[in-house]
């Protein structure tokens, strides 16, 4: 019986262990997590602060026309 008792007592103290080092495993992620947080946040500010360039009217120019070659001719045309 004495030997079951201290088997239960070395888990117990086994699983106290492993609990406290999950639980400082969590607050670590938790304080990496909200300064992650914080990054974005401030990389999502500065994104927004950007204004196009005066010299990119915001809209993409179309590609030049294709043009085709008819090798035979030597003509160049649409």
């Amino acid at each position: 019986m004495e030997d079951r008792v201290v088997e239960l007592e070395t888990r117990l103290a086994f699983q106290e262990d492993a609990i406290h080092s999950l639980n400082k495993t969590v607050a670590t992620q938790q304080r990496r997590i909200e300064s992650l947080t914080q990054v974005l946040e401030s990389l999502q500010k500065r994104m927004q602060a950007f204004s196009p360039s005066p010299l990119h009217g915001g809209e993409e120019e179309p590609p030049p026309p294709r043009r085709t070659i008819d090798l035979i001719g030597l003509r160049v045309g649409p």
